[in-house]
């Protein structure tokens, strides 16, 4: 939760409001402060709470981040849509099932370190997530000391850097995904170019080994790391495409529950299935990371949009 006390420091130093490029802290949904973005390009939110980013829109374009209908926002829970950053692992843990999935990067709250107006069309704000800062409960989840950087720039394209630092003694091993969720406007006329012919692990079928035969396309539940993918990607809803590039990953998760599970999981909203399409640049399955002690791995991505 976010007092109102420190809602004005922040605002004391980190907001701006210098002609076009305006940038203010509020306390949001649930108690939890959220940043509010305004420039010449582009306008966006982001929760303290996994510095969860929530909105983009860019200048003279519609929503490309789909959040839920239902979202819930309160401490300590994840919310349905956005982009949650799964870290430092991705999926269950490898040896505690009780942990939770995808991590708790997601549910902590990260601290803001710097906001700037690059320029008037581009804004830009560092967060930062040191696990031997958190509850005793994490660092039991994660014993070797992590710090995580994360660097998003809002303009006409949306760009993200999650740098992570192992601070201990030995080397780590590391999952994480942006968990984006894209707006579309009908998942079944929406296509994802760029994994053509590459291997994949599905997970609906037990995680057996695939390859993909064309684009791909959403048809029934589709739950996938695609493997060896580094090359950028294309949503393409026939209304406007969305070209994902990226760097410091080599593995592509695609999700959509389908129907029958998207209506046994209760947050996604009456048929929010059918708006929605998580394409996450990853480091997970066969390729995660090893970093040693003292070093640090870059997981860099970038969206814009055409048409």
């Amino acid at each position: 939760m976010t007092n109102t006390t420190s809602i004005d420091q922040l605002n004391q130093q980190f907001g701006f409001n210098t002609g076009p490029n305006k940038l203010s802290i509020i306390n949001g949904e649930g108690d939890i402060g959220r940043i509010n973005i305004e420039n010449q390009q582009a306008t966006a939110s982001i929760s303290l709470q996994g510095a969860h980013l929530l909105s983009w829109i860019p200048d003279n374009a519609d929503e490309v981040i789909w959040l839920s209908e239902q979202a819930s926002f309160a401490s300590g829970k994840s919310v349905r849509g956005g982009i949650p950053i799964c870290w430092p692992w991705f999926g269950p843990h490898e040896s505690n099932a009780q942990y939770p999935a995808h991590g708790f990067a997601r549910t902590v709250i990260w601290q803001l370190t710097n906001t700037r107006a690059l320029s008037a069309d581009e804004t830009e704000i560092s967060f930062k997530l040191e696990t031997a800062s958190l509850d005793q409960k994490y660092q039991a989840m994660c014993p070797q000391p992590l710090t995580a950087e994360y660097i998003i720039s809002i303009g006409k394209r949306l760009s993200m850097k999650l740098i992570t630092h192992n601070n201990g003694q030995q080397a780590v091993s590391l999952g994480q995904a942006l968990h984006t969720y894209f707006k579309v406007d009908d998942i079944t006329d929406t296509t994802v170019r760029g994994l053509e012919n590459k291997e994949y692990l599905d997970k609906t079928d037990d995680f057996s080994r695939k390859t993909q035969s064309g684009p791909v396309i959403i048809e029934q539940e589709v739950d996938r790391i695609y493997l060896q993918t580094a090359d950028q990607l294309i949503i393409d809803n026939n209304i406007r495409k969305i070209i994902i590039s990226k760097q410091g990953s080599e593995s592509t998760v695609v999700w959509n529950p389908g129907k029958a599970v998207a209506e046994k999981m209760g947050d996604l909203g009456e048929q929010g299935y059918q708006k929605m399409l998580c394409v996450e640049s990853a480091n997970a399955a066969e390729d995660i990371r090893q970093i040693e002690a003292g070093q640090s791995h870059q997981l860099q991505v970038t969206y814009e949009i055409e048409g």
